[in-house]
């Protein structure tokens, strides 16, 4: 089924949309789930949450492209469930990793000024990476959206551990001067 057949299903309040929805995006959302989780129950869990915030976002919103905003939806549940998970405890894990090596670039802070500025930064990223050659651009998105672990990344693009590990040090540096360039962080 076509996405715009089940976005109206949404419209249409039918209930067959997070069946069809299911049908075509469980593999690519439990991919996604899978890479921040891990547990099969967690991951379960989170599509069944996706399913239910798209239930209650669509309508009003119509989204452009539906595998795109699905992926968001169940990318941010599944941080949030990982993040109440591990609230008292921050070891190990690919999870910790990805927030480690953007730590320099995104600071830790929750007062007013940074969240409004949330929208800003969200726009410097999106212009940075559509802005980089294919091949960094995909090895960037897999890594800080959908938090791959650098082997898999390696193997993917047939290249070594440290050859991705080297070329995603270098995007973060580039991304960290784009920030201090657009004014987000002070030098």
């Amino acid at each position: 089924m076509r996405d715009e057949e089940i976005i109206e299903l949404y419209f249409d309040r039918n209930e067959k949309a997070i069946t069809e929805t299911d049908k075509k995006y469980n593999n690519y959302l439990s991919a996604i789930a899978r890479s921040i989780l891990g547990c099969k129950e967690d991951v379960e869990e989170t599509l069944d949450d996706t399913y239910m915030k798209a239930w209650k976002t669509i309508p009003p919103t119509r989204p452009h492209i539906l595998r795109i905003f699905l992926g968001k939806i169940a990318r941010n549940i599944a941080f949030n469930k990982y993040e109440n998970m591990n609230a008292k405890k921050r070891g190990g894990g690919i999870i910790a990793d990805v927030l480690d090596e953007l730590e320099e670039c995104i600071p830790d802070s929750n007062d007013v000024e940074n969240l409004v500025l949330k929208t800003e930064l969200s726009n410097i990223i999106r212009d940075f990476v559509n802005e980089l050659p294919d091949k960094e651009a995909y090895i960037f998105v897999c890594r800080y959206f959908y938090t791959q672990d650098i082997s898999s990344i390696a193997k993917k693009f047939g290249m070594t551990n440290n050859n991705v590990s080297v070329t995603l040090t270098r995007l973060r540096g580039k991304l960290y001067k784009r920030l201090i360039k657009e004014g987000y962080l002070a030098s």
